[in-house]
């Protein structure tokens, strides 16, 4: 079993939709950069762990855990001209973007990134270093493990 931080900009989707979803599951979809995508292509499995992490917000941070529910399959969005992450160089028989399907299995209370500052099992977390952008970040069996005992 792996562990991940996924970003999402709340406006876009939020725990809360997340949680109000049909079977509390959503597909994530939308990202574009290659690094991100290889690791939902070509790591995630069905099973690992995620905390779902509010980003591009007021006040950042962990906004509760999920899980990957889906194996890796074309995101959608790269096709429709009208959605803001339509890609013009992909194809139905050439996707280039990935979709997974995400379960929230707790909404928990907001563990915000300057929080996350002043723990000291969190300081190598990818999320915290400076100039990490990427949406979809690996976590250490000690950090969730660090992470999960906070929120409960």
């Amino acid at each position: 079993m792996q562990y991940w931080l996924m970003k999402s900009e709340p406006d876009e989707v939020s725990m809360d939709d997340v949680m109000a979803s049909q079977a509390q599951t959503t597909p994530w979809f939308g990202v574009r950069n290659y690094q991100a995508r290889n690791f939902m292509r070509d790591q995630m499995q069905v099973g690992d762990g995620v905390l779902f992490y509010h980003s591009s917000c007021p006040e950042p941070g962990i906004a509760g855990v999920a899980e990957i529910v889906s194996a890796p399959y074309p995101d959608a969005t790269q096709f429709d001209e009208d959605s803001k992450y339509y890609d013009a160089k992909a194809t139905q028989e050439q996707p280039r973007w990935i979709s997974i399907d995400v379960k929230g299995t707790q909404k928990t209370r907001l563990l915000s990134l300057a929080e996350m500052r002043t723990i000291p099992a969190l300081e190598d977390m990818i999320v915290l270093q400076k100039g990490s952008r990427l949406s979809i970040t690996p976590v250490t069996p000690a950090q969730w493990k660090a992470i999960v005992k906070l929120l409960k």
